[in-house]
């Protein structure tokens, strides 16, 4: 069993390495985990499966230089640090995964994966890259598939009853990331964005969901009693912003610190770690209960959908509910799916009438000047 931890384990921070430690955990109690990479992976089959579930490292340009060895320079820079730490070795997640459950959301993830796979053993799910014809059906199938491959590789049996109490706990998870994304619709908001960013991601290093709950529900007190105290009032002059987009874990503070250094307060995330992976729960009473995991899955709005409804009618309804003056789209050089979409999400929010600008960065340094010139101007129009 690989229960050790890796070489360069001290060179992470004081709470990624508690992470890495309950991980190491539980591979020393015998447990399997799951490395995943996309909010389209079916947690909940996982759960059910006995899988510990696991984020890969992929916000830093550390290990750029080392997936450049084998993947072209002009490639998505989350494609390449996510490439880079597991070749180098040097996220401890990917170190202690048994499996890395990817999907086809673009074709440079599925080229990577399969150099991934010569790593660790990686099962590709096929996702459809759009809703219409036999899509919906197509995606249960793909899952019903993984189910089966859980099952047969690792000696599992994966219940219906495992299933609903797993669609049970994580439908609990997600209200409660949603009750706190919620304090946000006050007048100030509750919490400055790059502050309601780093808790969520924070929560990620917590992997019994009754601790993720209990750590959401206990922020979401403190913060709402706080504010009656009237501690850590933010000016309601502070432009309310939306942000859209890619995973931003990796631009996270050359963007959303430059927003709320400027005048801005980011009291929306639309993007992909995100509120859109949140919103639409598992029906846990449904039949067909891997059929409910599927839908609530495909229904996520996301630019790898062709075309892609349900991110331009979500944007439209989290632009009324959260009162915001100024959309802010943050893309990843050399991400053709949020790229050309940008186009499109210019188009909508000039139809209703929403300022909007669009940024297209990596995870270099080098632009960072320029982008805190870009939305000062922007935030100085609103």
């Amino acid at each position: 069993m690989n229960d050790k931890l890796p070489l360069n384990f001290e060179e992470f921070s004081e709470q990624r390495k508690a992470g890495f430690l309950r991980v190491k955990k539980v591979k020393e109690d015998g447990g399997h985990v799951a490395g995943t990479f996309c909010t389209y992976t079916p947690v909940e089959i996982l759960d059910a499966a006995g899988f510990t579930p696991v984020s890969l490292c992929g916000m830093s340009a550390e290990t750029i230089p080392d997936a450049e060895v084998h993947l072209p320079k002009n490639l998505c820079p989350l494609v390449k640090s996510s490439y880079g730490f597991a070749v180098s070795d040097k996220c401890p997640y990917t170190y202690f995964a048994d499996l890395i459950v990817a999907e086809t959301t673009c074709d440079a993830k599925k080229k990577m994966y399969e150099l991934l796979n010569k790593i660790k053993p990686t099962y590709v799910l096929h996702l459809p890259q759009g809703l219409a014809g036999e899509a919906r059906e197509a995606w249960r199938k793909e899952l019903y598939r993984f189910k089966a491959y859980l099952e047969d590789t690792f000696g599992v049996e994966i219940t219906d009853e495992a299933l609903r109490k797993a669609s049970e706990e994580r439908n609990a998870e997600r209200r409660a990331k949603l009750d706190l994304m919620e304090l946000q619709k006050n007048v100030p908001p509750m919490l400055k964005g790059l502050d309601m960013y780093t808790t969520l991601e924070g929560s990620g290093f917590l992997f019994e969901n009754d601790q993720r709950i209990a750590s959401l529900k206990g922020l979401e007190k403190k913060v709402k009693d706080e504010y009656a105290e009237g501690k850590n009032l933010i000016s309601v002059n502070e432009k309310r912003i939306l942000v859209t987009g890619c995973p931003i874990g990796g631009v996270l503070h050359k963007t959303v610190k430059a927003i709320e250094e400027s005048g801005g307060v980011v009291v929306c995330f639309e993007n992909c770690t995100g509120i859109k992976a949140i919103r639409k729960q598992v029906d846990v009473e449904a039949e067909d209960i891997i059929g409910a995991i599927a839908d609530r899955y495909i229904d996520i709005g996301c630019a790898v959908m062709t075309p892609d409804p349900n991110r331009m009618e979500l944007l439209k309804e989290l632009i009324a509910e959260y009162n915001i003056e100024g959309v802010i789209e943050i893309d990843l050089q050399a991400c053709t799916p949020y790229c050309v979409e940008a186009f499109t999400i210019s188009a909508l929010m000039k139809e209703i009438g929403m300022p909007y600008m669009a940024i297209e960065t990596d995870y270099s340094t080098s632009d960072s000047g320029q982008l805190l010139t870009r939305i000062e101007a922007f935030l100085e129009r609103l």
